[in-house]
């Protein structure tokens, strides 16, 4: 397996993986697929300040994952929400852990201090490979999405970069 950042040419195979989430599940709140451009727009803007990377094998993109704004004040530029997804095809494989692993270490190199995942519930198996990496579970928002009929609690995760909160940050902006 290669895990690589993800390149515009990518966007295709990246929404093949996403597609079903959005459509099927509620894993994912977005309600309609985005257009080619909009995700590679996305894949841009987070890739420069975050890190955007896909896993491939035999040249077959399998999996991706991310990293964007926690929030957008100023003062949380050194904190970072988290996300992977994986083909349904290549669930089981370890491949979400080894691009978390990835991405966590790529973020704390560019001087992220906290990393945060929202899970919408249920999903465990969602749930044991953010423990599998080290998140610890900070609280629920309670029906905090609606989708196919119904409402979601979302479970938020942590995980501390590098040195955390023990030092003061230099700028990331």
């Amino acid at each position: 397996m290669v895990i690589r950042p993800a390149l515009d040419t990518d966007v295709d195979s990246l929404l093949k993986i996403y597609a079903p989430y959005v459509a099927a599940s509620s894993i994912s709140f977005e309600c309609e697929l985005p257009s080619s451009e909009e995700f590679l727009q996305r894949i841009i803007k987070y890739q420069s300040r975050w890190q955007w990377l896909v896993a491939e094998i035999e040249g077959n993109i399998v999996g991706y994952a991310y990293g964007s704004p926690h929030r957008e004040r100023s003062a949380y530029q050194w904190s970072a929400d988290v996300s992977v997804y994986v083909s349904a095809l290549s669930h089981g494989q370890g491949i979400g852990k080894k691009l978390y692993l990835h991405l966590l270490r790529d973020l704390a190199n560019k001087g992220y201090r906290q990393a945060f995942a929202g899970i919408a519930q249920p999903n465990v198996k969602s749930v044991a490979l953010h423990r599998s990496v080290g998140f610890e579970l900070l609280g629920v928002y309670k029906s905090v999405g609606f989708k196919h009929g119904q409402w979601h609690d979302v479970a938020w995760y942590q995980l501390p970069l590098g040195v955390g909160s023990d030092m003061a940050p230099t700028a990331i902006l």
